[in-house]
């Protein structure tokens, strides 16, 4: 499979390192054989329609910080779009920084890979928390594959769990701490009782939350996650603007010791029940979603099993990269199934 990625950053580089690492592997076992022809970040595109040597990509960046910095393969001026629409390649793997308010430039890399025929995965909640319906609709209409495992849980397969291991039942509602950084200032203020912003200035240093941590701390990627799940578990036509949200500044010691002496933790809960919302909530300390530190609990509640959870990391970049990969997989099957129906 030859693959276009864009956006190298901790994710891009995992992936590649995933490629060289178990290429022997994805090779025997699943007949998979990616081949990376173009690579793209800040600073230009590296192309090689014959494959890139993704060690000496990998060097590249490490020492000149854009693979367009690349002596025989780098160019600093092409266009990303470009690219995508005239370098040949069955998917798109887009990895760039995630943007909230437009979804650019995100959002035209994957229409433009569709109208090219070109499959596409991502680990982008920009796009997908602004126009999922609409992606999926174009993606069918172009007769391409869309997935997005990475974008809800990282390495957790939270999508495919409800997906595959739910497939025949109706989802009726999900509850979900979908939020890493969220979870571990809380519990930083749970367990060591101290205020929200020593709690955020520890998160920071240990890496767990960005210089500018709006996006956590505001409940804005829990709800783009929510409105990720709700679309793809339960068939929901919803955008970002469609979630009520309430992020965890206003979070106080009292707040935690009250909901401690009703034997509850404070967690930033994301739900799609009737209507979306993300708020700070008293959940029971024996409930499931009574997660610690870093960790990710989603709960689907279907009409017929009830309710069921799947816990896991929700971020870093080895876990999304190999959801990443998951995807591949799966899109890779699914050709292979295709051919041997029309043969």
């Amino acid at each position: 499979m030859r693959i276009i990625l864009v956006g190298y950053g901790v994710v891009g580089q995992s992936l590649t390192r995933l490629f060289i690492s178990r290429k022997a592997e994805l090779a025997k076992n699943y007949g998979f054989r990616p081949r990376v022809v173009a690579v793209a970040d800040r600073g230009g595109v590296a192309v090689n329609p014959k494959g890139l040597d993704l060690e000496r990509i990998l060097q590249v960046k490490a020492e000149k910080h854009t693979v367009a910095a690349d002596t025989v393969y780098g160019h600093p001026n092409m266009r990303v779009l470009d690219v995508i629409e005239s370098v040949e390649a069955e998917a798109l793997v887009e990895a760039s920084p995630t943007n909230v308010k437009d979804g650019e430039p995100a959002l035209s890399h994957i229409k433009s890979a569709f109208k090219a025929g070109k499959h596409v995965v991502t680990s982008n909640k920009g796009p997908l928390a602004l126009a999922l319906p609409v992606l999926t609709e174009l993606a069918e209409h172009n007769k391409v594959y869309f997935r997005f495992s990475g974008s809800v849980g990282a390495g957790t397969p939270i999508l495919e769990f409800a997906k595959k291991c739910l497939y025949g039942e109706r989802i009726v509602s999900i509850r979900g701490v979908l939020n890493g950084t969220t979870n571990y200032i809380l519990t930083e203020m749970a367990e060591k009782h101290v205020a929200f912003n020593e709690a955020l200035e520890k998160a920071k240093k240990l890496g767990y939350a960005e210089a500018d941590p709006s996006m956590d701390i505001d409940g804005i990627d829990t709800a783009c996650k929510i409105v990720i799940l709700a679309n793809w578990a339960m068939g929901k036509k919803v955008t970002l603007k469609d979630v009520q949200i309430k992020g965890i500044r206003n979070v106080t010691i009292k707040d935690i010791e009250d909901a401690a002496k009703n034997n509850c933790l404070v967690k930033l809960v994301g739900s799609a029940n009737g209507k979306l919302e993300v708020k700070p909530e008293n959940v029971p300390k024996e409930s499931p979603l009574a997660v610690s530190g870093t960790l990710n609990a989603v709960t689907f509640t279907s009409e017929f099993a009830g309710e069921q959870t799947i816990i896991g990391r929700g971020a870093g970049g080895v876990e999304t990269a190999s959801a990443i990969l998951r995807d591949l997989l799966d899109i890779k099957q699914k050709l292979a199934a295709k051919v041997w129906l029309e043969i």
